[in-house]
């Protein structure tokens, strides 16, 4: 099989030639992995056994000076500072009115140029499957706009603003992600999209916020992944279990990455009450495992999850988070993929 239609079978819940390997880096633990191994990208993916590869749009928005003190600015202009994306210096609609919200300067569609994504694609030659669309983040833009406490103490006392911010930014992402299938679609296999919904201990909100707040949200970009006839996946940290019924129901095709040192996020129990109806992608412990494990005890952990989670398709092997961190070693995520592909088969042998 090819990698493509290795990963499109486990997303039909069928057993493919083995289990699918996902490969996510942080550019940190990449430009480690490359020194160290001695191999340049697409070679090391191919060590690695990655079955996914990826395709963006570029922005094309204004492009601001960043004053003193921001690292990072938003598409939504949220200024930010620290390492990576840093955190937002301020809130800029915790106080805001109705008005003030939907008169805020939101960002165009336009500014996502899907130009280059089609040769992106079409130069792997149909051999991995493709991620493609816009990584939607809405619900951590809420927290970046509102502050969280605003956030939370707003679903209570003024929903509507609540509505009215998630509406704006669902909006663009919505847009945006529409130019990228117009453009390339065809040549896109999985709509993949990202936000963060849960603790270690736990959902940050309740089930019923979760289906006020968030799931019509979610619904509208599943279906438009669908629409275009992708796979959905969604990034989502965290002990999330409560949430999956909603998920599913809302006919999300995969999460990722399944965090199985968070609360009530124990495989074998996802795998007997949801493996048959979404398709987990991860499971294999970043932490405690890929980071302070050796080679030997990667192999074995990732061999038990395999032998739980890989029967009837429905799975992909990773890590549990959604890039492994600089200070993982590398010889451990090579453990951690040559016991995919020792482990990893269906069938006899």
């Amino acid at each position: 099989m090819t990698s493509r239609e290795r990963v499109l079978t486990a997303f039909e819940h069928r057993e493919p030639d083995r289990v699918p390997a996902w490969c996510g880096a942080s550019e940190g633990f990449w430009a480690k992995a490359k020194r160290e191994l001695g191999l340049e990208d697409e070679v090391l993916r191919a060590r690695f056994g990655d079955d996914f590869r990826r395709v963006h749009a570029r922005y094309t928005g204004p492009e601001a000076a960043l004053p003193e003190g921001v690292t990072y600015r938003t598409v939504f202009g949220v200024d930010r500072h620290g390492l990576g994306y840093g955190q937002p210096l301020r809130h800029p609609l915790a106080e805001a009115t109705l008005e003030t919200i939907h008169g805020y300067p939101w960002p165009e569609p336009a500014w996502t140029d899907p130009a280059g994504i089609r040769g992106a694609a079409e130069a792997y030659d149909g051999r991995y499957a493709i991620l493609g669309g816009d990584w939607s983040p809405f619900w951590h833009d809420a927290i970046d706009l509102l502050g969280m406490e605003h956030l939370y103490v707003s679903m209570f006392e003024t929903p509507e603003r609540v509505d009215a911010v998630m509406g704006h930014l669902v909006d663009y992402y919505a847009a945006s992600s529409r130019r990228i299938f117009e453009a390339a679609g065809d040549v896109i296999d999985i709509f993949f999209l990202g936000n963060d919904f849960g603790s270690q201990t736990g959902p940050l909100l309740s089930a019923g916020q979760f289906r006020r707040f968030i799931l019509p949200h979610l619904e509208l970009l599943i279906a438009l992944g669908h629409g275009y006839g992708l796979k959905v996946m969604l990034h989502c940290c965290g002990g999330i279990a409560p949430l999956i019924p909603s998920l599913i129901e809302a006919g999300l095709d995969g999460l990722h990455a399944v965090q199985s040192s968070c609360r009530g996020m124990d495989l074998r129990r996802l795998k007997a009450e949801f493996g048959g109806k979404i398709l987990f992608n991860g499971g294999i412990d970043s932490h405690r495992v890929l980071i302070e494990g050796t080679p030997g005890t990667v192999r074995d952990k990732t061999r038990e999850v395999l032998e739980v989670m890989k029967a009837g398709g429905g799975f992909v092997a990773g890590a549990s988070h959604d890039t492994i961190l600089e200070e993982t070693p590398v010889e451990n995520v090579v453990a951690m993929f040559d016991a995919v592909q020792e482990f990893g088969g269906y069938g006899a042998g």
